[in-house]
């Protein structure tokens, strides 16, 4: 039987998070090194001509493959969690996940044709469902259920997940635009296949740290299937579920659908706004291009200056008299931030059109950059408090299930940002991202309207320990 690791004592009385807390920070954050830096140059790769180390693929045909692979990305999570709820333990779900992800990047490194991509965006979704749903239910099985450090694990792990995506994009761009890039009369090539290359390997080093230190740091957690820890009834069948645990999931599900317009807005950073950076924005900053992947690294950059300060906030606000706002009301803060974020891009449009054989004026990249920033703010609202949900609330046999779903709206909404993306290419970057922005903000409003009923369906009064139902809202 797994049992929890409880972190030791500090010297100011304190709880320690424990250190497979750590452990998992650092897997998590070599799987998204490699899962961003791939897909910061994605698009790229795919539009370059084949003289210039791409595939020569239309810009509609690419950026609807790319909501179809990052689409599938956020599905397969669902199966795998099923498949570890049922069969596998956590561990080994982790491993499987991540050694085919490292074969997936490093077969886009090898075969250069469109076969080859096929076979590796195929490895790596398969990869990624093994993968995703299970390190995050892992985050969570190193706690007890109404343990108060959880939130703050969570914000921890989240921070992984940004450091990986920070740092990815920037050797991507390096190594595509800079390094292995030459220019031989004229014709422009870039080193896509080694920005690859550096993904497989990211995730190779990933999986050696969590495989040799996982049984010191993790003992017996995630050893066993999830369903051998559900006490049977007298019949031999698994206890239903009470009419509680029923509307807290009926709650995740809800706040579920309500994500899925949050990601294909967010989501545009890999597809619409990655060829609005290449072709439309002035990137020259003294004498020197910056590379068009760089400019996935703003997300994660605000998150790790801007986390702290959030977190800071929702505390302060717990500790006040009136508290902290609900999770469904943060939730619909997020959606109202990406709307503001898309709006900040309409002037930028208005000056430069949509025509990328035909720009009289490139736009600042400020414009990029206030974008990602308010989209950052809405992420932080979203995100990290959409994880932690899911690990408090979901009913512990169905908990990777659950996990699983919560990225099935991701997938949901990443295929919608393929397809909202390639609109660009007729209808234009102008009224896209206006339809995009007032969705957001429309939704946002219908959100914090629910949000009291929500949080009655949440029954944060029947947790055992009453501070935690005040955590829930941090």
């Amino acid at each position: 039987m797994d049992t929890t690791i409880q972190g030791k004592p500090a010297k100011n009385g304190k709880m320690k998070h424990p250190p497979g807390l750590y452990l998992l920070f650092i897997t998590e954050m070599w799987e998204r090194y490699s899962y961003y830096g791939m897909r910061s140059i994605l698009v790229l790769y795919l539009t370059a001509e084949l003289f210039s180390g791409g595939l020569g693929m239309d810009q509609g045909k690419a950026l609807q493959l790319y909501g179809i692979y990052t689409g599938l990305v956020y599905f397969t999570p669902l199966i795998g969690g099923y498949l570890t709820d049922k069969f596998i333990g956590l561990r080994t779900a982790i491993t499987i996940g991540g050694i085919t992800m490292a074969v997936g990047d490093f077969t886009l490194f090898a075969i250069q044709e469109q076969w080859g991509l096929y076979i590796g965006l195929l490895l790596l979704i398969i990869g990624n469902g093994f993968f995703k749903p299970n390190i995050s239910t892992l985050v969570g099985e190193l706690y007890s259920k109404n343990d108060k450090r959880k939130d703050s694990a969570f914000t921890i792990f989240y921070m992984g997940i940004n450091l990986g995506g920070l740092i990815s994009p920037l050797v991507a761009g390096l190594l595509y635009a800079n390094i292995f890039y030459t220019n031989t009369g004229g014709v422009p090539v870039y080193g896509f296949k080694y920005a690859f290359l550096a993904s497989s390997i990211g995730m190779i080093i990933g999986q050696v740290t969590f495989n040799l230190l996982s049984k010191k740091y993790l003992g017996d957690i995630g050893r066993t299937p999830s369903s051998n820890r559900v006490t049977p009834t007298v019949k031999g069948k698994a206890k239903p579920l009470t009419k509680i645990e029923k509307q807290r999931t009926a709650v995740i599900l809800i706040l579920a659908v309500f994500t899925v317009t949050f990601w294909a807005g967010f989501e545009q950073a890999g597809a619409s706004f990655t060829l609005y950076t290449r072709d439309f924005l002035d990137r020259t900053v003294f004498g020197y291009e910056v590379p068009v992947s760089f400019f996935q690294s703003l997300n994660p950059l605000f998150v790790l200056l801007l986390a702290p300060i959030v977190s800071a906030i929702w505390l302060k606000l717990a500790r006040s008299k009136r508290g902290d706002f609900a999770i469904p009301t943060k939730m619909a803060f997020g959606l109202i931030l990406l709307g503001v974020g898309f709006m900040v891009m309409v002037p930028a449009v208005l000056m430069t059109g949509s025509d990328e054989g035909n720009v009289a004026v490139k736009a600042t990249m400020l414009f990029m950059v206030v974008t990602y920033f308010f989209h950052t703010l809405g992420e932080l609202c979203l995100s990290p408090i959409g994880l932690s949900l899911v690990s408090k609330m979901s009913p512990v046999k169905i908990a990777s299930l659950l996990m699983g779903v919560w990225f099935l709206s991701n997938a949901a909404a990443n295929y919608l940002a393929g397809q909202v993306a390639a609109l660009t290419t007729s209808a234009g970057y102008l009224e896209i991202f206006m339809y995009l922005g007032f969705a957001a903000l429309g939704l946002g409003i219908i959100l914090l309207l629910l949000s009291k009923k929500l949080q009655k369906l949440m029954h944060l009064e029947e947790f055992d320990d009453d501070h935690v139902a005040k955590q829930m809202n941090e």
